[in-house]
């Protein structure tokens, strides 16, 4: 049984469409990510599945719930944490979550003490009477964090939940995240870092207002490999040396800084290799470029990035919508 069915899930906007018929199951229990770019329709589909807007056709069941004819029961029963927490900064940590504990209409005092367990495990204990203005940005995400999950829903929704957090920020509300998923909820993590999602999720969708695949991060992964090579001098005469090296089939691509692909002296270019799936072609590739020392006139350093490749991620590099 799923958690989370999506059905032709579709929004317009007037003449707009920003999300064009989703279909996709979420398993209980899973962290699931919604990955695509900034417009890409991750947010309008959280607002729709957590009961704030109403698709405009399609249907999607939450638990039981339709966001169609159960929006007030869905907002009840699921956990939201919006990119901007949303906290009142002249109310102490404490006083913002009593304000949601009357707003969900919990008993005050079981729920409070629910809340400081979570705030004990999230750092923040002894900070609760602090005003919130007085936070850290990553404070306040571990804040909004414990407001989304006071009244114990069964999903909660993350909408870029480290954007704008340093790396220690970051980690910690990783861990918060990882936390709960520990406690058997299931969550769904939207993100347009890849790096991000992959971190935390089993699966993910990628989207660009369509569905473009749901698969496992490392099914992803294996879509393709792009083996990066700095060089400096003749970048053509380096790409000739690469691509008749066997496992470099054929290069993608090459940016120089002088015409031709050919650097100035003194200056760098680059060239992107494609190298297939598997990591020992790739291992040989690089083992034969340090072996074989400059080209030429064409010294070198090497660097290997996995990524995605083709029609999923190539949609990344047009900003669209």
């Amino acid at each position: 049984m799923s958690g989370i069915e999506l059905r032709s899930l579709t929004k317009h906007f007037g003449q707009r469409t920003a999300v064009d018929s989703l279909t996709f199951d979420i398993h209980p229990g899973e962290i699931f990510g919604l990955l695509g770019p900034n417009g890409a329709g991750k947010t309008t589909t959280v607002r729709m599945l957590s009961g704030l807007l109403k698709p405009s056709e399609g249907e999607a069941i939450v638990f039981g719930l339709s966001v169609s004819g159960d929006g007030e029961r869905l907002r009840g029963a699921v956990g939201l944490l919006t990119e901007q927490p949303g906290l009142y900064d002249r109310l102490t940590g404490r006083e913002n979550l009593l304000f949601f504990i009357k707003l969900h209409q919990l008993d005050r005092r079981s729920a409070w003490e629910r809340a400081a367990l979570y705030l004990k495990r999230f750092g923040l204990e002894g900070r609760e009477d602090e005003p919130c203005g007085s936070y850290s940005k990553g404070m306040r995400q571990k804040l909004a964090i414990v407001r989304a999950i006071i009244h114990q829903p069964k999903v909660v929704f993350l909408d870029e939940p480290t954007s704008g957090l340093d790396p220690e920020a970051a980690r910690t509300v990783r861990d918060a995240i990882g936390e709960l998923a520990d406690e058997g909820r299931t969550i769904v993590l939207c993100s347009h870092n890849l790096g991000e999602v992959e971190r935390l999720c089993a699966r993910v969708a990628v989207v660009k207002g369509k569905l473009l695949a749901v698969a496992s991060v490392q099914s992803l992964r294996r879509t393709g490999v792009t083996l990066e090579l700095r060089v400096a001098g003749s970048a053509a005469r380096f790409e000739a040396f690469l691509a008749a090296g066997g496992p470099c089939r054929s290069v993608i691509a090459r940016r120089g800084a002088g015409s031709g692909g050919d650097c100035a002296a003194g200056g760098r270019g680059s060239s992107h290799l494609f190298c297939g799936a598997k990591r020992a072609p790739i291992g040989r590739s690089v083992s034969a470029v340090d072996a074989s020392g400059a080209v030429g006139e064409c010294p070198f350093s090497t660097s290997v990035h996995w990524r995605c490749s083709g029609r999923i991620f190539s949609t990344f590099a047009r900003t669209g919508d």
